[in-house]
């Protein structure tokens, strides 16, 4: 007895040292432990996503990819999979399991190895959460005592939400949601239970259990974890042997992206940055969505990208990339290697000629299949000598290929053809005019070449597209369309700058007293000159600032009247919807809205709609100018306002009235006749626009346009709209010295095949012309509607006064109410040369 007092007293003692122990253990880190409420309102880091109009994912940034996940989203079997191999006694003990940690000593204490891991679920968030993984005592006892208050403070399902959603899983992917994205491409929902059994045996160690760099270790832990599964009684033998037979189907799939569109994810991303800073943008989970319409994107990628192949291809072809070999070839498993070492460029990927036959070649694609390349594919491979010099046409593939040589192919839609990477640039962007919402753009070729956004930051002059501005600034005057303005040389040039500067018409014809309609159609250079001359260059350049350009780009001489100003496309295009709206200028906006990581709404661009606003009384007319003329609101949550409110709507925004409704009509008919002419062609008196090649493609007449061309081809422009779309298309080489050149006829190209001297037409028109094709294809006409204060009168198409006569002489046309011509066609035409004093500038366009 004396013996078993000594041993109890000694137990208790001990007994009493250990709760002692722990007592100063718990005092001793109680300065150090967290607030463990946080958790009850955690976020957890997301990454930010950028949607487009209509949901699609177009872009994902972040270091930690992650989807958060309900707990009754997650598959019952993957949390019995991570209860089986982590913590099966999770819903009995309160945050420590003492039989695991017995367990555990015992195995350390036979093998002297730690095989046998102690912690819970709950340490695991504990940690997770709170704590580094240093092997550390002190860490470990934290760890404790965390796990004890965060037991006390939420539920075993809290807890294992937790735990699903921040567990590290490998490939920076957090949480089971992201893991089942990475590793296989899926919803969670949607995995076999073999591959749930793969996530749930990657915390124990994402790197080296990781089933894509270490495939036989992560099967080999499956296999446990299933194993695992079977004995605890969560699947039955049957499960079991059909989980194990399968195999490993893991492989790296990034960011489910459902559309490319880099540009504009860039610029989301950046907007991000600058208003909530990188930190937070990043991890904060929020969810922008752009204006981008989906399917408008792809249309524009497609047509700015068929036009520059377009163009590249009949300025000739620069010869092979690469010479791999030139007697024997090597093994195609040499050669294979080797292409897949070359990054394809959009469309365009590698590959190697292995034989060229007279009407043909193949070639070795990068993933080891040989093609065959027709000979529609490369007969357009005349050489490349310079950007206005071509060599001739190619008779044989011969001519142009040779067996080892390395050269880029793309797929046309039909067949394999050689191809080349562009040395020209582009640029497309798309508006709504009602409110300025951007639906496509596309700021250059291929963004992994250069992430240069040519839609916002490249300035280039303007050239011709600049004329309908100049024209309706000589409407304000009291012009007309009628109006006959002098199609002749310019013989006063003004000397005081020191030189002389006399513009020239390009082709260089003069037709002698020309209507402005037809002026601004067929693009007549010293008609714009002489039109300037009459609004005069100040009231020019105040009317071009109401249309949104910066007057500090608008040089104060005669060059103005033929494009002389440097600005963007973006630019461009806003300025251009002011006549498809009926006279408002409207700002440009890609942010629809920002929701939180929760799906809360952030911020929701509230934009100025192209409509008048209906003024309450009290509010007086310089208050709701200044109001109109705001840029896009960016509401937050709690703003009363209605961002959806339409036209007649008193809360909503409007835009500012920047020319009248007749001047926008009169302009956008000018503007159609760039496309359609005019004119009986039957009498001999039909004439076309600049613009005919788009009429002969879309054929509707609800479309208007403008092209230009800068001196020496440096620019190409094509603007134009219909009454619910604008879009500007720009081409040129980042090298502002670079011409656009020339092309001679193609004996082997097509008969309506482009060549001569580039042009606004013929180099910007056509991937305009394909993009208002497919993007209208299926919506009717939409006429514009004649407003109030328009008159139609009959005209004599000579001399633009009134006529009696209904033949093919003349032709209605509209007028401002109190424009009409008073005198009928049966006096002489005055052929005054000018109608202003001439002015000297710059000769730069043609």
């Amino acid at each position: 007895m004396k013996w078993l007092k000594r041993i109890l007293i000694a137990l208790f003692s001990l007994a009493l040292l250990g709760v002692g122990a722990i007592i100063a253990a718990y005092f001793y880190v109680l300065p150090d432990l967290p607030d463990v409420t946080t958790l009850k309102t955690v976020q957890l880091q997301t990454p930010l996503k950028i949607y487009s109009q209509d949901g699609k994912l177009i872009s994902q940034y972040g270091e930690k990819r992650r989807i958060p996940m309900k707990l009754e989203d997650v598959p019952k079997p993957l949390l019995q999979a991570f209860l089986a191999t982590e913590d099966a006694r999770f819903y009995e003990h309160q945050g420590i399991d003492p039989i695991g940690i017995i367990r555990a000593a015992f195995v350390l204490a036979a093998t002297g190895e730690k095989k046998q891991g102690a912690s819970t679920i709950t340490q695991q968030v504990a940690r997770n959460f709170f704590l580094t993984r240093d092997k550390t005592i002190i860490r470990k006892v934290k760890e404790i005592f965390i796990s004890f208050h965060i037991e006390e403070l939420l539920t075993k399902d809290e807890i294992l939400e937790l735990y699903v959603n921040r567990i590290y899983l490998g490939q920076r992917a957090y949480g089971v949601g992201a893991a089942a994205q990475v590793y296989y491409g899926k919803d969670l929902k949607d995995l076999s239970l073999a591959e749930l059994a793969v996530i749930a045996g990657l915390p124990k160690a994402p790197s080296t259990l990781n089933p894509i760099t270490s495939p036989e270790r992560a099967m080999s832990r499956r296999n446990i974890v299933l194993m695992r599964m079977r004995e605890v009684g969560y699947i039955n033998d049957s499960e079991y042997q059909l989980a194990i037979s399968e195999p490993n189907t893991a492989s790296y799939h990034g960011a489910e992206i459902d559309l490319y569109v880099p540009y504009v994810s860039e610029m989301a991303r950046d907007y991000m940055i600058q208003k909530y800073g990188e930190e937070e943008a990043y991890t904060g989970g929020y969810s922008v969505y752009t204006t981008v319409d989906s399917e408008l994107q792809l249309k524009a990628q497609k047509a700015l990208r068929n036009n520059i192949y377009a163009y590249d291809e009949r300025h000739g072809y620069r010869g092979a990339a690469q010479v791999l070999w030139k007697d024997e070839a090597p093994a195609t498993d040499t050669i294979v290697s080797t292409l897949k070492k070359v990054a394809s460029v959009q469309e365009l990927e590698p590959a190697a000629v292995i034989n060229v036959q007279e009407q043909q070649a193949t070639v070795l694609r990068n993933n080891g299949e040989t093609v065959t390349l027709p000979w529609q594919g490369i007969q357009w491979a005349r050489k490349f000598i310079s950007d206005t010099r071509q060599g001739a046409a190619p008779k044989t593939a011969t001519d142009v290929l040779t067996a080892g040589e390395r050269v880029w192919i793309r797929h046309n839609g039909e067949d394999w053809q050689l191809s080349q990477v562009p040395e020209v640039s582009s640029a497309i962007v798309s508006l709504d005019p009602h409110n300025g919402a951007i639906r496509a753009l596309v700021g250059g070729y291929s963004f992994s070449q250069s992430q240069f956004n040519r839609v916002t930051q490249a300035k280039r002059q303007l050239g011709s597209n600049i004329k309908p501005f100049i024209y309706a600034a000589t409407l304000e005057k009291g012009y007309t369309l009628a109006t006959l303005i002098n199609n002749a040389p310019i013989n006063k040039p003004d000397l005081s700058q020191g030189t002389a500067w006399r513009p020239k018409n390009s082709p260089d014809t003069y037709t002698g007293p020309t209507r402005l309609r037809v002026g601004l159609a067929q693009s007549i250079n010293v008609m714009a000159v002489r039109a300037l001359r009459y609004s005069g260059i100040d009231a020019t350049v105040e009317l071009l600032t109401r249309f949104g350009f910066d007057p500090n780009d608008l040089p104060r001489n005669e060059s103005l009247a033929l494009g002389s100003p440097s600005v963007t496309p973006l630019q461009v295009v806003r300025a251009f919807t002011v006549f498809a709206n009926g006279g408002y200028l409207v700002e440009p906006f890609f942010i629809d809205r920002v929701e939180s990581a929760t799906g809360n709404l952030v911020e929701k661009t509230q934009p100025a709609l192209a409509c008048e606003a209906p003024i309450p009384e009290e509010v007086s007319e310089d208050m709701a100018t200044t109001e109109a003329s705001a840029p896009p609101a960016m509401l937050n949550a709690a703003t009363p306002a209605d961002p959806s409110s339409q036209c007649g709507d008193p809360a909503a925004r409007y835009a500012n009235r920047v020319i009248s409704e007749q001047n926008a009509f009169l302009i956008t008919e000018a503007l159609k006749s760039v496309i359609w002419g005019g004119g009986d062609f039957s009498k001999g008196t039909g004439w076309n626009g600049t613009a005919w090649r788009a009429a002969r493609l879309l054929k509707r007449h609800d479309i208007a346009g403008k092209t230009g061309t800068t001196n020496e081809s440096r620019d190409t422009w094509f603007s134009g709209f219909n009454p619910d779309l604008v879009t500007t298309v720009w081409v040129g080489f980042d090298d502002h010295g670079r011409e656009l050149g020339r092309t001679a006829w193609n004996a082997n190209g097509a008969k309506d095949q482009i060549s001569g001297a580039e042009a606004g037409a013929k180099t910007a028109g056509p991937a305009w012309n394909e993009f208002m094709f497919m993007a209208l294809a299926d919506t009717p006409e939409k006429p514009m509607p004649v407003p109030a204060g328009i008159v139609s009168a009959r005209i004599d198409y000579s001399s633009g006064k009134l006529s009696r006569r209904t033949d093919y002489t003349s032709g209605f046309e509209y007028f401002a109410a109190g424009t009409v011509p008073t005198d009928y066609a049966n006096s002489a035409i005055a052929e005054d040369d000018t109608t202003a004093p001439e002015t000297t500038a710059d000769d730069l366009f043609q």
